[in-house]
């Protein structure tokens, strides 16, 4: 099946507002601004990006060349994947990442994302779908890195951000008073997810107030960059933590900009502290470049390399090694799946009966709600009933979300925010093809807007 190519630039100068005051818009200095951008030489102002933004950042009418407004843009690419003109481009760190990998000092470790390997194989005529993960682990070790599964790390952020529900569960619904939970005074519920850097931008430009609503764990690939650096470098790879180049590879456009985040190195700020690195050692970001499914594609064309062609088995290194759990963070709800069952173990103490939690899955609906009956353990097995909710898709779950929830803030504890549809396997650096997602229903009959 043959996919659209997306036309890429190199990152400009000033895209990080380097010679520009500490905070220029909404954005902060480092951060990187104009990753999506709208050719105007190709735009015949069709409107169909327009309809796919959930924030409304394109302007321009109909029959003129449309543009993107900077501040406002959740560089989810939604608008890229939608344009029938192949005239929206995305920022690409694929010129980068090849210096890096010919550079005989750096240690440069691929970190690919659960998505990636059910959308590769579409950039060389594979099927969309088609399993190719041992393909891909073998076609990244052979371009010469060494793989660092976000599988593993995804993990880690589901056993955080499950056992943050359950302290804040334990603080505002068992009124718990116990020291390790005291922090969750501050952080009340509902409690959102933290993994989609386009909602987490949407909520700090449009939801503010629900700011300590939202978890503090970091996404999959923030806290594998971190892991890496701080904790592989010394205790797995046994390498110099400022020589190695981490490169995140996501099915995401989004993720570019949450790299370039400048709260984003701390494993470097860990490390000085500890007095681990020499103190003239120059700050370094935890994750270094960020490649779309796209950007990969194009360096296994680069190197000569076709991942259909290497072979499915591999031998997984401790980097590679990852429960279920992890793997289903690409598909709408997986992480509400992973999140209850850790929070159901953690108040129950025993395992759920049925661990697969389909009813939250997103599928084809906009928004899911599901109540689950937990018995607590602490109150003799008395059942209390969790309440989530699923948004899949930005555009028309989330103004329906927030609307029940101006109405009714306790309508839910638990809720997952994936900004675009169908979770990260439809996200804005997938393969495109020809298939859109007007396949999604209304959440309700309501044109809200929040």
């Amino acid at each position: 099946m043959s996919v659209i190519s997306i036309k890429t630039f190199t990152p400009p100068a000033g895209c990080r507002g380097e010679n520009g005051p500490a905070v220029q818009g909404n954005f902060r200095k480092g951060e990187l601004r104009g990753i999506i951008k709208i050719n105007k030489d190709k735009c015949v102002g069709c409107d169909t990006c327009s309809k796919m933004c959930p924030v409304d950042a394109i302007s321009g009418g109909l029959g003129v060349a449309h543009m993107i407004k900077n501040d406002a843009c959740l560089s989810c690419g939604q608008c890229l994947i939608a344009c029938p003109f192949g005239a929206i481009e995305q920022m690409s760190f694929v010129d980068e990442v090849m210096k890096a990998l010919d550079n005989k000092e750096l240690f440069c470790v691929a970190h690919p994302s659960p998505a990636d390997r059910v959308s590769i194989a579409e950039e060389f005529g594979g099927e969309p779908g088609d399993l190719s993960t041992g393909q891909l682990v073998n076609a990244l070790r052979k371009v010469g890195f060494t793989v660092y599964d976000v599988n593993q790390s995804a993990d880690q952020t589901i056993w955080e951000e499950g056992m943050e529900l359950v302290k804040r569960i334990r603080y505002w619904i068992l009124n718990d008073r116990s020291p390790d939970v005291a922090m969750m005074a501050h952080h009340p519920l509902p409690q959102f997810t933290s993994c989609c850097p386009a909602w987490v931008r949407n909520m700090e430009g449009n939801y503010a107030g629900w700011i300590p609503h939202i978890s503090t764990t970091k996404s999959p690939i923030q806290m594998g960059g971190t892991m890496a650096k701080a904790w592989a470098a010394e205790h797995v790879w046994h390498k110099d933590p400022s020589k190695i180049y981490m490169v995140a590879v996501a099915p995401c456009t989004a993720k570019i900009y949450e790299a370039s985040r400048p709260e984003f190195h701390q494993a470097y700020d860990y490390l000085k502290k500890a007095g681990k690195i020499p103190a003239s050692t120059p700050q370094f970001p935890d994750i270094d470049a960020v490649l779309t499914v796209r950007d990969l594609a194009e360096l296994f064309r680069r190197k000569g390399i076709n991942p259909l062609k290497e072979p499915k088995d591999y031998e997984p290194t401790e980097m590679e090694l990852y429960t279920g759990a992890g793997t289903i963070f690409g598909a709408s709800g997986g992480v509400m799946e992973a999140a209850i069952r850790t929070a159901y173990r953690a108040l129950s103490g025993e395992d759920m009966a049925d661990p697969n939690v389909l009813r939250v899955r997103g599928r084809n609906e906009a928004l899911v709600t599901a109540e689950i009956a937990v018995p607590v353990k602490a109150l003799g097995g008395k059942i209390f009933k969790l309440r989530v909710a699923v948004v899949n898709g930005a555009l028309q779950g989330l103004p329906v979300l927030m609307h029940r929830l101006s109405q009714d803030r306790n309508a839910f504890h638990f809720i997952e925010v994936m900004n675009c549809p169908g979770g990260c396997v439809n996200g804005g650096g997938q393969p495109v093809q020809n298939m859109g997602t007007a396949w999604l229903k209304p959440a309700l009959p309501l044109p809200l807007r929040a």
